[in-house]
Formats: structure tokens, C-alpha cells, sequence
């Protein structure tokens, strides 16, 4: 009998991806099969140091990390987890989801959610 591809979703801004971000996606590459990222979409993208979508694309896919490397929706998260329909989301040490929709999005598809824990590196830089 043939089990079920699981897919891992990893969503953030990756504005300036470093070293923390990397420990952080590989260990989420470890809980299943297929490691998708998602990207915040520059509508929700209001950090000061924010950088275009296309860019933080090309950065992410440079990286070869993930198997898949997408842009969220504009109007909200969980219509990206709805077409994707990932099997665990990796939320960051301190990511929360992001509203009720998402919520319930999760819950209808039945997605783990599993929250990492807090890896240093954040002062290593690692954008290409």
C-alpha cells in the first residue's frame, strides 16, 4: 500500500532571509515529504525593510530549500491553504495565524499546525 505525500507549509515575508529562517526550513523539510513556501504577498507585506514578492521568490527558489515556492493570495491566507491543501503548517516562534478564516481553513482541511521553536541566527544574513 502506497501512503500519502504529506506537505509542510512554511508561510512568511522572508524579507531578508537568514540564518534562523534556514534552520527553521529544514527542520520543517524533516515532517514530511514536501516542503512548500509560501510567501506573504506585498499587500501584507508592511515591514519597513519590506521587499518586492518577485524578489523574495527568486531568493527562496535560489535557496533550493523547498520543493515549491509560491506567493500567497492577496485577499487572505487561507484561500492559499485552500488551493494547496498542505497537510502540516509551520508556523515561526512567533507567528500567529493570521485571522478566523485561516482558522476555520484549517480546521476544514484538517492541518496540523506546529509552531517551531526559536532558532538563533538572526543577525547571520543569508540573502543571496
Amino acid at each position: 500500500m502506497r501512503r500519502k505525500t504529506v506537505t509542510v507549509f512554511a508561510a512568511g515575508c522572508f524579507n531578508r532571509i537568514h540564518r534562523a529562517h534556514l534552520r527553521m526550513l529544514q527542520t520543517a523539510r524533516c515532517l514530511g515529504d514536501r516542503l512548500v513556501v509560501v510567501l506573504s504577498n506585498d499587500a501584507h507585506n508592511r515591514k519597513p525593510n519590506a521587499v518586492a514578492a518577485r524578489t523574495r521568490l527568486r531568493w527562496m527558489k535560489q535557496l533550493g530549500l523547498a520543493d515549491k515556492v509560491i506567493v500567497g493570495e492577496a485577499d487572505s491566507f487561507a484561500a492559499t491553504l485552500r488551493r494547496e491543501k498542505p497537510d502540516i503548517l509551520v508556523l515561526g516562534y512567533d507567528q500567529r495565524l493570521p485571522d478566523a478564516k485561516t482558522a476555520r481553513a484549517i480546521r476544514d482541511l484538517g492541518v496540523e499546525v506546529v509552531v517551531m521553536p526559536w532558532f538563533p541566527g538572526k543577525e547571520e544574513t543569508c540573502t543571496p
